[in-house]
């Protein structure tokens, strides 16, 4: 089946398309990726989403993005009408506080009738309903599309949040851990906001000055970090507002802070609860992943081996869209595409909700 992911994660600047050709079902998946496309959110419509992810949008403003979302989304995947059987599509997160509440946009409807084919989405609420973090949400396609046999694996994805998957030796899904490390390029790109910039490419600004090292030991006593997975998190924590001390720092040497903290950060979720397992190797994927000073401070607090997706013949930005295409792909079958103990649901969830185009009929 020929399966279009798409995915637009905590980073808010553009959205991930890929077309991955996918057969057989687990333990074994055959998979191909067909082709990529990147469409970069429009200044206005990322203002949107801005605005509702610091929850200063009113009802009104965001019912107007869910459907805005819908239609960018269908619009970008305009190109793969008739090269696609199905359709998943994450949305776009504006709020993630779990058990209570999840929450992403982006009007499916608008996508099932670009392709005129089946449109998975909103995946995450089947997972919460079954008292799960509903995050993260990609371990099971990771260790489907990753895992090798013998190879004690990490896929580390360094987006607006940063998160893990430990992928064991074994394969054996009982054993993969994962969850959120904490912010990722959230706090990086707001910072960076401040200069006027969308990020600091490459991480040039921040490699240009020191970083406050009280500050990031104070920043490391967050207690999100001595929470035990399973657990996830998001922007609604991870903002310069609730870093209080940040504006004594000029830009550089916030930059230079918030880097170091980040890869500090990280650093100790493997130290505290991956390290113990037995680890031979990390492969990072997302935006953090062209970090050159991010990924040079995470290689110098980690004693394994710490590759980009690039450095393995893969592209960080396919990543997450083809997991959300292996969801899809599994939530169509019928079958479970979300590992409780990721999660800490009470059983495996098939999630997500099927949206059908009118042109829609049933084959038998």
């Amino acid at each position: 089946m020929r399966v279009l992911g798409l995915m637009s994660g905590t980073s808010v600047d553009a959205l991930d398309l890929v077309l991955a050709e996918l057969e057989g079902q687990p333990p074994k998946l055959g998979w191909r990726v067909l082709e990529h496309r990147e469409a970069p959110f429009p200044a206005e419509l990322r203002a949107q989403i801005i605005r509702c992810l610091k929850s200063q949008a009113l009802t009104r403003e965001v019912a107007l993005l869910h459907h805005a979302l819908g239609r960018f989304y269908a619009e970008a995947a305009a190109p793969f009408k008739g090269r696609v059987e199905l359709a998943a599509s994450h949305g776009q997160t504006v709020w993630h506080e779990p058990p209570q509440a999840t929450f992403q946009l982006g009007e499916p409807a608008y996508l099932a009738e670009a392709l005129e084919v089946p449109v998975v989405s909103d995946f995450r609420p089947s997972d919460l309903a079954l008292g799960g973090e509903a995050a993260p949400f990609v371990p099971y396609p990771d260790l489907l599309l990753y895992g090798e046999k013998g190879v004690n694996r990490a896929i580390h994805n360094i987006g607006g949040i940063s998160n893990l998957t430990y992928l064991p030796a074994d394969l054996n899904p009982e054993h993969v851990l994962a969850f959120d490390t904490g912010p990722g390029n959230a706090l990086l790109d707001e910072a960076a906001a401040r200069l006027g910039l969308r990020q600091d490419s490459g991480g040039r600004i921040a490699a240009s000055s020191q970083a406050d090292p009280l500050l990031v030991e104070r920043w490391l006593n967050h207690p999100y970090f001595e929470r035990k997975p399973p657990k996830s998190t998001g922007r609604e924590i991870w903002n310069l507002e609730m870093l209080d001390e940040d504006a004594a720092l000029p830009p550089a040497s916030l930059l230079a802070t918030l880097t170091e903290f980040t890869a500090r950060s990280i650093a100790r979720a493997y130290q505290d609860f991956v390290l113990p397992l037995g680890l031979d190797e990390i492969w990072v994927a997302g935006g953090g992943a062209y970090n050159t000073t991010l990924m040079q401070h995470l290689r110098s607090h980690l004693p394994v081996p710490v590759h980009t997706f690039e450095e393995k013949g893969l592209d960080s930005k396919h990543r997450e869209a083809l997991c959300f295409a292996v969801l899809g792909y599994l939530r169509y079958l019928e079958l479970p595409n979300v590992l409780k103990q990721t999660t800490g649901a009470c059983r495996q969830a098939i999630a997500g909700k099927i949206t059908l185009p009118s042109t829609y009929r049933k084959t038998t």
